[in-house]
Parts: C-alpha cells; sequence; structure tokens
C-alpha cells in the first residue's frame, strides 16, 4: 500500500485497502471552528448526540479572532459556553489557526487523521498526516462517533528532480504545480511527493505547500516525514512515533517526473489560483495593497523572508500592507526577534495572529477597483473583497509593497511608483458605485435546466464568505450564485424542481456547508456536474443534495431551460424536448442509503 491507504488502513478495521473501497476511519483529532461551529453545535443538540471523546474533540477561533463581526462574537460565545458544558478544548482568538496548532500542540503527527470545518485541513500533510476539511454535518457525526464514512482515494505520485533556483520559493514550487496541473487534473487523487528537493524542504516550506492541494483540487498533497520533521513531531507529542511509509511495490494510478530545475518565481493572476505565470509577465502592474499571512505563508520563514526585504525600506506612498502571522507562536518570534519593529517601521499593519482576509474575519480584505498581491491560497472573485487579488510569495508580496507595483527583492527601484490621474480616477470611481425548502426522496426527479457551462466554480461563487455568518437555512437560498458573473440573479430567477448542469470540480474550494443548503433552500432538485469539488461531494451527499457526475450529455442535445428527468437509481437522463435518453453515474449504495435516511443523521 502507499502512504494513504496506510493511514487509512490503520484506522479502519481493514488491513488493506485500495481506491474505491468506502470504509469507517477512526479520527484523532475531530475539530470545528469558530465558522461552522455552531452549525456543528446545531446538529448535536438536533439529534441528542454525544461526544465520543472529548480528549480529541476541539475547537478553533481563527476565521474571526478580532471579534470585529457580532454574529462571529456570538457564534464564538455560543461554541464557549457549549464546550464548557461538555469539558471540550477551545483553542481561543489569542491562539491562531487551527490547523497550524494541530501540528504545533502534538494533536496531529506523521500517519494520524484528522477532520476540521477547514477546507485546509490538508495542509496536515505536511507531516505526513491525513487531513480532511469537511462540512458540518460530517464533523458533528465525527464529534459523536469518533469516525466518517471515507472513499480510499487513487494516488499519484510527483518525484521533483534536479536541484532547486536559489530565487525558487516554496510558494513558487506549488505555484508551477498549479501551472503544470490546473486546478482539476488530479481531482480527487492523493498526490505523494519524492525526490532530493522534497527531503530538503523544511516544515514551513512543506506547509506552504500542502495548504494549496485544495487549490489544485486534491484530497491531499503527502510529504514522507525527513528525520527532521519526525523529531519535530516526537518533540511536541511525547511520544516514540514511527514513520508511515509506503511501500516498495505501491501502487499508484499516475507517476511524473518534473524537473524542479525549470521552476520560476511565479504569480496567480485574479481569479484562479491556478492562473499561474512567469511574474516577470505581472511586473510593473500597479497594486493599492498587499497581504501577507493565511495558513500558506504565515509562518516564522515567511516572516523572516519579508523582514529581510523590509528591513530600512518604506512601503510605497498610497500602498497599504498588512501582515498577519499564522499563530501566536510566530507573532512572539517576531517579537523576540525584531521582526514586528521592522514591520512597523516599513509602516506595515500587523494584527494579531489568525486566518485574516482570506476568511473574511479579519484585517486583509480589499475594496472595489482596488488591486492587492496576496500569500494567501486563494484569489477566486470576492474571496478577499471586491478587488482583484495576486498571488505570490512573501518575498515577492513584500517587494511589491516597497515598489508600489509588482516586482520581485531583485528589481525594488530606487523610488516607488506613485498613482497617476487615471488610476485614481478609476479607484473613485468603483468605489463610488459600490454602494420554501423542496424537499423530496423520489428516485427520480423532473425539471428544468439551467446550463452553466463553467469549470471549477468554487464555494466563494456558489455562496460568498460575506454570508458566513448565517446559520439559519431558511436565509441561505437567496444567495446562492450572487457571486458567480452572469448569474448573480438565480436565485431570484430559480425555482423548485430546477436542475442545475455544469463542468467539471463545482464546488472547489471551502468546506461551507451553506453552498450546498442554500440549493436545499431554492428547491433545486438536482445538481449535475463532470466533477465536483471533493469536499462539496461529501456535504452534498451527507445532506441528502442530488449530486452526480457525468461524462458527456451530447447524446441528448442538451440546451438551457430544457426539461429533463433523472434517475438517481439508474442514472438514466432524459430530455423531454426530444426524447433523447443517455447514461450518466447513478448514485453509489452509501449515497442512496444517506438520501433515502433524508441525511446523514
Amino acid at each position: 500500500m502507499n502512504i494513504i491507504e496506510k493511514i487509512i488502513a490503520a484506522h479502519s478495521d481493514k488491513d488493506t485497502v485500495k481506491p474505491g473501497d468506502i470504509v469507517d476511519i477512526s479520527i484523532d483529532a475531530r475539530v470545528a471552528r469558530d465558522f461552522g461551529g455552531p452549525n456543528v453545535i446545531k446538529n448535536i443538540e438536533e439529534y441528542g448526540l454525544t461526544i465520543d471523546d472529548v480528549n480529541k474533540t476541539f475547537f478553533t477561533f481563527d476565521t474571526n479572532p478580532t471579534g470585529s463581526d457580532q454574529k462571529y462574537a456570538a457564534n464564538q460565545q455560543l461554541i464557549r459556553i457549549f464546550a464548557r458544558k461538555h469539558g471540550i478544548k477551545i483553542f481561543d482568538i489569542n491562539n491562531g489557526i487551527g490547523t497550524h496548532t494541530l501540528i504545533n500542540n502534538g494533536l496531529a503527527w506523521p500517519g494520524s487523521t484528522a477532520v476540521t470545518t477547514d477546507s485546509h485541513a490538508n495542509i496536515l500533510g505536511a507531516i505526513g498526516a491525513f487531513g480532511q476539511g469537511m462540512g458540518d454535518k460530517d464533523i458533528a457525526a465525527a464529534f459523536h462517533r469518533g469516525k466518517v464514512w471515507f472513499k480510499v482515494p487513487k494516488s499519484a505520485k510527483i518525484v521533483l528532480k534536479g536541484e532547486k533556483p536559489d530565487n525558487v520559493t516554496a510558494k513558487d514550487i506549488v505555484l508551477n504545480l498549479l501551472h503544470r496541473f490546473g486546478a482539476n487534473s488530479l481531482l480527487g487523487y492523493s498526490v505523494e511527493f519524492y525526490g532530493e528537493a522534497v527531503d530538503k524542504l523544511t516544515l514551513d516550506q512543506r506547509i506552504t505547500i500542502a495548504s494549496m492541494g485544495t487549490e489544485m483540487g486534491v484530497i491531499i498533497l503527502l510529504f514522507p516525514p525527513n528525520d527532521e520533521i519526525m523529531n519535530f513531531c516526537r518533540e511536541k507529542t511525547g511520544r516514540n512515533l514511527e514513520k508511515t511509509e509506503a511501500d516498495a511495490d505501491a501502487h499508484y494510478d499516475k507517476i511524473f517526473e518534473i524537473d524542479i530545475s525549470t521552476f520560476v518565481p511565479m504569480v496567480s493572476r485574479p481569479g484562479k489560483p491556478h492562473d499561474t505565470v512567469d511574474i516577470k509577465e505581472e511586473k510593473q502592474v500597479k497594486i493599492d495593497s498587499a497581504f501577507v499571512g493565511s495558513c500558506t505563508n504565515g509562518r516564522i520563514e515567511d516572516m523572516r523572508a519579508v523582514a529581510e526585504v523590509l528591513k530600512g525600506r518604506k512601503v510605497a506612498p498610497g500602498v497599504v500592507l498588512k501582515i498577519v502571522p499564522s499563530t501566536d507562536e510566530v507573532w512572539r518570534q517576531c517579537l523576540d526577534e525584531g521582526i514586528l519593529k521592522i514591520f512597523k517601521d516599513a509602516d506595515a499593519l500587523v494584527s494579531n495572529a489568525g486566518c485574516a482576509g482570506c476568511a473574511a474575519g479579519q484585517v486583509g480584505q480589499n475594496g472595489p477597483g482596488e488591486i492587492t498581491i496576496s500569500t494567501g491560497n486563494r484569489n477566486f472573485p470576492g474571496k478577499q473583497g471586491k478587488g482583484k487579488v495576486y498571488l505570490a510569495s512573501p518575498a515577492a508580496v513584500a517587494a511589491s509593497a516597497v515598489a508600489g507595483f509588482i516586482t520581485t527583492p531583485d528589481n525594488i527601484p530606487d523610488h516607488p511608483a506613485t498613482f497617476d490621474e487615471t488610476r485614481e480616477e478609476e479607484l473613485f470611481e468603483a468605489a463610488k458605485n459600490y454602494r420554501h425548502e423542496h424537499d423530496t426522496m423520489s428516485e427520480v426527479v423532473e425539471g428544468r435546466v439551467w446550463l452553466i457551462p463553467v469549470d471549477d466554480i468554487d464555494t466563494d461563487m456558489i455562496y460568498h464568505n460575506r454570508y458566513l455568518q448565517i446559520t439559519d437555512p431558511a436565509e441561505m437560498g437567496q444567495y446562492i450564485f450572487d457571486n458567480l458573473k452572469g448569474y448573480e440573479d438565480f436565485a431570484k430567477k430559480a425555482k423548485p424542481g430546477d436542475i442545475v448542469v455544469t463542468g467539471k470540480n463545482f464546488g472547489a474550494g471551502s468546506s461551507r456547508q451553506q453552498a450546498v443548503d442554500g440549493f436545499k433552500t431554492l428547491g433545486i432538485s438536482a445538481i449535475l456536474a463532470k466533477s465536483f469539488g471533493a469536499i462539496y461531494e461529501r456535504n452534498a451527499i451527507n445532506a441528502a443534495m442530488p449530486i452526480l457526475t457525468y461524462d458527456s450529455l451530447e447524446k441528448i442535445d442538451l440546451k438551457d431551460g430544457d426539461t429533463i428527468s433523472v434517475n438517481f437509481r439508474t442514472g438514466e437522463v432524459t430530455n423531454k424536448r426530444n426524447g433523447l435518453t443517455t447514461k450518466i453515474n447513478p448514485f453509489s449504495e452509501v449515497q442512496m442509503e444517506i438520501y433515502q435516511n433524508g441525511g446523514l443523521f
């Protein structure tokens, strides 16, 4: 077996597992955040669930640790009361990002399993652990049972050959990989990394790469731990840990050998993390703001790289630089090493540890027309505000903040760029202008088609993060697709029974359950896509929201507005306009059982 198969088998009642097997796996760390947490509690109380093991159950407050939003403050207080009642540990607003906490506090270790309401829980692949972001129903089930059902994924192996160029950072490595693989060519795969260049990567560098597995559409990016990582985890856990390694004859569905010496500093252009190009192609783009932080680049090595660029320099006039360390431990290291002074002397804004703008709950948001360069993992439209977001390495972001335009540390001008009148007028105009649930357990549904031929529709396009504080499903439907260009009025025009037909990787991105529940509120009877984001697929199945995948619908000559029938058991789809019929992938046995039950509970 390979690494993912060994971890899953070791946490199940199976001696061996293979891709496609659906098994119950025990979870070593079951975690909910301040967003998603209230819905986890709601499920637990509504269904009268108990807590399996409070010593393995945790809450983390990282999406809005500043308490700057009243709904978040109310959610956090609700969680605190519930946690005290049940004796559950909370890592509160002074702590930082929950996935990093699991690593730093020895709650995750090589070969362990963890689930959280954070879609970047697969960051644990950095230490060779299994981490998955899941929706509130899954997490409530994990709190209660200590286990979740999971389908063993196919595996791929990436071997990085050659020497890494000195000017290529860990962020550049993952952006180069995104350029190669896009958002869905490895959709649903577990990916293992090998090669001499991989062995040399530090923990911080591994975290940066692993954290963007979600943007690649993979289940997880797994790094076999080297001796340095093993010693770190032994110290944090206080346990004599053994490595979990792939067998010599382990099977991989795909194997890639990639020459890392060809990698270059990269930047993701606004709108899609995988729309990556050599940063030289975007040099001289004027910026309004810069952001350093997130679970991808908020570690101490990232802070040191930024400080090296900023030392003795100032942020360009009119540009705002916001810096948010990933954990309180990193924040304190910055204090002890004099890094905070360098940041402040450069006129940067420094906040307490947390997710920051990535979660719309802390500093880092941008305004209409604003151009931001960010170290975050996502730049979906609206994800970090109303402006446009480029993604780059911490050093490149710091250099750009000093220069006033996108650049690299080796190309910072003596005099920063300033805003011209045309640009000022564009910003002014942009800012000025910004001012009945339908459930059926029928195995056959019929409805009007919304044909949306778009790939990689992420959960921010489906249900924007500015609505995450809403916990009542009845309120969610009105916001579906209001951040998807061309479909902003979907919720007003959709009718109960309608069927959405779309492209690849539908539901990529965040773990938010609202992106499923909103469709149920509107009465959408099914969603057909070529593929679904892994977390979204689980959330939909667990919520009894009918989703099905198809390879092609050419046989039925489908057009927007057609009426079709869909048989969940057989996969038969019939176009009522012309009588043509085709077959798509039907429900699995597990999906049908959960659907017939009206949901996971």
